[in-house]
């Protein structure tokens, strides 16, 4: 089963919780059904790759792995806050539509 996350591809966060609280990064990869996200320059690791196609030399890389998604928080202006939604009504060719928007808590903005 999939969970909704109100964190997207894209966003800014700051770690929170665990060995690389507050560092901040932008989402790379979400898997919705773990509950797990990958953070451009977070929680790396090193892994020891044989040579292939892709990685011709191999060797020890370094990588970024999963963190769990509650040890983050949404970035907005620089600022942690957390994320909640807004339903707005919109007119569209004339036909009234009701469109779910992410709102940041703290200040009442409007996020996408």
């Amino acid at each position: 089963m999939l969970t909704k996350t109100k964190i997207k591809k894209g966003d800014n966060v700051r770690v929170i919780a665990g060995k690389d609280k507050g560092k901040e990064g932008k989402v790379l990869v979400i898997n919705r059904k773990n509950r797990k996200i990958i953070v451009e320059g977070i929680n790396m690791i090193t892994k020891h790759q044989k040579p292939n196609a892709a990685h011709q030399q191999g060797g020890i890389i370094q990588k970024e792995a999963f963190i769990d998604i509650s040890n983050v928080m949404y970035l907005h202006n620089g600022q942690p806050t957390r994320i909640g939604y807004k339903l707005e009504t919109i007119e569209k060719d004339g036909k009234t539509v009701t469109v779910k928007r992410r709102v940041a808590k703290k200040t009442g903005e409007i996020i996408d």
